[in-house]
């Protein structure tokens, strides 16, 4: 079983003359008072891969002894001084539920322990007027052996202070000020594991080298690092996705429809015959994926529409039978994600992503300048949006229509996508154009959304009317969903003009 919790800190480099050399905190912002607590005497045993890939992304496993929370901790980045700490209790071997919290960034090497970092500790609690502990401001004498053979020791002492649960950041600032005036200076390491690593001469960590053939400036450089933070987004997601948090699979699903936009839209950029297999596979993540989202959307969209109705347009049991709809239907979609994300496939397909961005499969237009062969990129997916709209909306209303407005919607994914690619290259015009895309998106999306929980709703009413129930609450739905659809049918007009002017485009076509 695990816990987690956010974890905000900075560290410093003591002074010489140690816990006694520090300021007063007292009057720090709310810094009422300063206690004394410890000392304890720490005792952490790091895990990683053999060529430190956990290091290598700023991720810490360890196993600790001493102080108030011994056990296995697992610290995900999440950014600036915060990262997600993962705990589970003590054991002799790696806890699965970690192993598996990793597994992206390991890729299933085998995890060993790495170096072993002692740590005597001495604590001082800031606390606010009400007694409440603000912040506690730790000492340590650290001493970072090596586990194995060639490495080295290594001792230093280090000053760290990490906010109580809670606290806002500024308190970290008003007492970095306070440091500052008495000669405290940050930390060159982010953390215990990095300098140990460093000063014990365990190796150095693992660093992406810039991809291979990318000329600085050029449209490949542009698109390569679009697809390296993406290949980071989708990693960094994994955990967030198998401990279930929210959004989670949503923030997923769209990465994986980042990354295929970029490679279908820079075909001129990128050799098709290498990046359409991977096309293919994010393309399969993302449909394992998609089951769990839809069925969020819906759960959320219906439990929303059911709770704002009035009480008089509410008959029967329909909050037990959508709970019921729901259970059924958890169950299947968390395990279809769970084995995805554990399948052999999954992890060929990050492997194949590193390997894409380290090694990019790079056509002649990719060495050209970036104002015309992205430009170019970006109009294609345009005019491919255009003939979608087009074709949608000379459909009466009707099934045809929704499913040719679906495919819109899709085109408009791409041109947004693509227009992202782009900007920093291009700038004001191309985000222009992808804004107005983002409108035409969204439209379409709540029209999607809206059809979709028609025919959600219209299986509630058909299995309440099957039991003996009235399925009277479940047609105003359904009619509130219509209407819905019927409203964005009719703004879509008005929103394609705006993203169809050609004015929009006139800056990209020269």
């Amino acid at each position: 079983m695990t816990q987690s919790k956010r974890e905000t800190e900075r560290k410093y480099e003591p002074l010489s003359g140690g816990v006694a050399g520090l300021p007063d905190l007292t009057g720090a912002g709310p810094v009422a008072s300063v206690t004394t607590a410890g000392p304890e005497e720490l005792d952490a045993v790091y895990h990683d891969t053999g060529d430190l890939r956990l290091a290598g992304s700023s991720v810490t496993l360890r196993r600790r002894t001493g102080g108030p929370d011994a056990g296995w901790h697992l610290k995900l980045p999440i950014g600036g001084d915060t990262r997600e700490e993962v705990s589970a209790p003590l054991s002799d071997e790696v806890p699965e539920a970690l192993r598996e919290l990793v597994l992206s960034r390991t890729r299933g090497a085998p995890l060993r322990p790495v170096v072993r970092i002692q740590s005597t500790r001495a604590v001082r609690q800031l606390r606010d007027a009400g007694g409440a502990v603000l912040a506690e401001l730790s000492l340590d004498e650290v001493r970072a052996d090596a586990t194995a053979s060639g490495g080295g020791r290594a001792e230093w002492g280090e000053l760290e202070v990490e906010l109580a649960d809670g606290v806002g950041p500024g308190l970290l600032d008003v007492v970095e000020k306070k440091l500052r005036k008495k000669g405290v200076v940050r930390s060159d390491s982010p953390s215990k594991l990095a300098r140990a690593l460093r000063d014990t001469a365990v190796g150095g960590t693992a660093v992406r080298r810039p991809s291979a053939g990318v000329v600085a400036g050029s449209a490949g450089s542009y698109v390569v690092a679009y697809l390296r933070e993406q290949v980071g987004t989708l990693v960094a997601l994994d955990p967030a996705v198998r401990r279930e948090l929210p959004d989670a699979v949503h923030q997923m699903r769209v990465t994986c429809r980042r990354l295929r936009g970029c490679l279908r839209s820079y075909r001129s950029v990128l050799d098709r015959r290498v990046t359409d297999p991977v096309r293919a596979e994010l393309r399969w993540l993302a449909g394992e994926l998609g089951t769990a989202r839809d069925q969020e959307v819906l759960r959320e969209r219906i439990g929303a529409a059911l709770d704002g109705l009035p009480g008089d347009l509410v008959l029967g049991p329909v909050a037990a039978r959508l709970r019921a709809w729901e259970v059924s239907r958890d169950v299947d979609v968390r395990s279809r994600t769970r084995e995805a994300l554990g399948a052999a496939r999954y992890l060929r397909l990050l492997d194949a992503l590193d390997a894409l961005v380290d090694s990019p499969p790079l056509r002649a237009k990719a060495a050209g300048k970036p104002a015309r062969t992205m430009a170019r990129a970006v109009l294609q997916e345009y005019g491919r949006l255009a003939g979608r709209m087009e074709q949608a909306l000379a459909l009466p209303a009707g099934r045809a229509r929704e499913t040719e407005l679906h495919e819109a919607r899709k085109a408009a994914k791409k041109l947004r996508y693509a227009a992202e690619v782009a900007r920093p290259a291009l700038g004001k015009p191309v985000a222009r154009l992808g804004k107005h895309a983002k409108a035409v998106q969204q439209v379409l999306g709540e029209h999607q959304d809206a059809v979709v929980a028609q025919d959600t709703l219209r299986e509630l009413a058909v299995a309440a009317h099957g039991a003996g129930e009235s399925a009277f609450t479940w047609g105003v739905l359904h009619g509130r969903e219509r209407a819905l659809a019927e409203a964005r049918q009719q703004a879509l007009p008005g929103v394609w003009r705006s993203a169809s002017d050609p004015a929009l485009r006139a800056p990209l076509a020269h």
